[in-house]
């Protein structure tokens, strides 16, 4: 399996605002949201002198009044990358596991309260910005960044107590689905919602052509990786990002 072939496919599952071909690296721009849509992805054969780029990627980045942020995989080019970001100043931040499931393995859900809509509502808008405390601008960019997604989509939630409490999103490209916004309430946490919200969502994948699922969680958030782990999920690999440090 070509694990390059997810990288790719998560560029197209989260998308940003803008996005810039520069030599073999993808820079992507979307109003400083998340720093997946705002950062470079050094992922294809690069060709000039590394250097020069990075302090172009700098420029382009500050002209849009954002830092430069890079995208640290197994995958980069030139193979170098992390350990010339490294003496040029730049630190290390945020490491993250890409885990991957085989959806055959996947086992029914409980029949529950979970609803997959394959257009994003105000519902779910709402919920999702609540849980996770976005402001009025941040909601007006994630609007635009769920427009920009080309690929088929499934708004998933949880009810209970005739209240969701709990969403997320499932995007199904080339036989992967890419799980992303996933939260629950904090008030509803730890009474299996999620697991079973996740289990739908995964089922709606494989009946849309999906063998595959993947994921995105930070290494340090245990109660997440304890469940993907009971959900069948495992690590595939590991990126993360390198960001200028102010002087």
């Amino acid at each position: 399996m070509d694990y390059r072939l997810i990288e790719e496919i998560s560029l197209n599952h989260w998308p940003s605002l803008s996005t810039v071909l520069y030599d073999g690296w993808v820079l992507r721009f979307a109003d400083g949201y998340t720093k997946r849509a705002n950062c470079v992805n050094p992922i294809y054969a690069s060709t000039l002198d590394v250097r020069e780029k990075i302090r172009e990627c700098e420029n382009l980045y500050a002209a849009h009044r954002l830092p430069a942020v890079f995208k640290i995989t197994p995958f980069v080019q030139p193979a170098h990358l992390d350990e010339t970001l490294a003496e040029m100043g730049y630190i290390r931040e945020d490491t993250i596991s890409l885990q991957l499931a085989d959806l055959e393995r996947i086992r029914e859900p409980r029949p529950a309260s979970a609803v997959v809509e394959e257009d994003v509502t105000s519902r779910w808008l709402d919920s999702y910005c609540r849980f996770e405390n976005v402001d009025d601008n941040d909601r007006t960019i994630l609007e635009r960044l769920l427009a920009n997604i080309a690929a088929k989509k499934g708004f998933v939630t949880f009810r209970h107590d005739d209240r969701i409490v709990a969403c997320g999103l499932g995007v199904v490209d080339r036989a992967y689905m890419g799980i992303f916004c996933i939260v629950t309430d904090i008030h509803y946490r730890n009474r299996g919602f999620g697991e079973q919200m996740l289990l739908r969502l995964l089922q709606w994948g494989k009946a849309n052509g999906a063998r595959y699922g993947y994921l995105q969680v930070h290494t340090k958030n245990e109660p997440a990786l304890r469940l993907y782990a009971k959900l069948g999920f495992s690590e595939i690999y590991r990126y993360w990002y390198r960001i200028k440090q102010d002087k």
